[in-house]
């Protein structure tokens, strides 16, 4: 399954490295990382990570990224608040992006009157960003409030998966 690390270390790793490697310039910070609605759709799959077995799907890929960033993000705001560096998820809300308009046709087709532009799916993140005082971290945002993690119990996690896929990130990493 070609492609599959990348969904993960794009939205995952990727920021998380870059965070843990600054994190002395930081100090007072705050890191925003957007997440998708998508997440909702996907369990935290702590048992494939980064999607090695079965059939791979790009929009399945990116969902479970996201989903393993809104799960592991109280975890992270816990580990960067020593330092003071602030931490939100947030969903923009479906905006007309590229990946929409490549990955997901139908559902653009269908949702077209009501997708957001540029504007109104950046403003969560900007609020977040800039608002005073800062936002509770660790939190999932969507329209400028806290948010659920799960709208659907098959996509509740166990503290044991959270816990394991916080160990993957780690070792991942070479964090711990």
């Amino acid at each position: 399954a070609q492609g599959h690390e990348l969904s993960v270390a794009v939205h995952l790793l990727g920021p998380v490295l870059m965070t843990e490697l600054l994190r002395p310039h930081l100090r007072g910070a705050r890191v925003v990382l957007v997440s998708s609605g998508g997440m909702y759709a996907q369990p935290l799959r702590d048992d494939d990570p980064d999607y090695r077995r079965g059939d791979y799907s790009p929009a399945v890929a990116y969902a479970r990224s996201k989903r393993m960033q809104v799960e592991l993000a109280p975890l992270l705001a816990d580990r960067w608040s020593h330092d003071r560096i602030s931490l939100a998820t947030t969903h923009p809300g479906w905006a007309d992006t590229p990946g929409v308009q490549e990955s997901l046709p139908t559902f653009r087709r269908l949702t077209a009157p009501a997708l957001r532009d540029d504007e109104e799916g950046a403003d969560t993140s900007i609020w977040l960003a800039a608002t005073e005082p800062a936002p509770e971290s660790g939190l999932f945002w969507h329209d400028r409030r806290p948010r659920p993690t799960h709208l659907r119990p098959g996509t509740r996690s166990g503290a044991g998966q959270v816990q394991s896929a916080w160990a993957w990130l780690g070792e991942a990493l070479d964090l711990w």
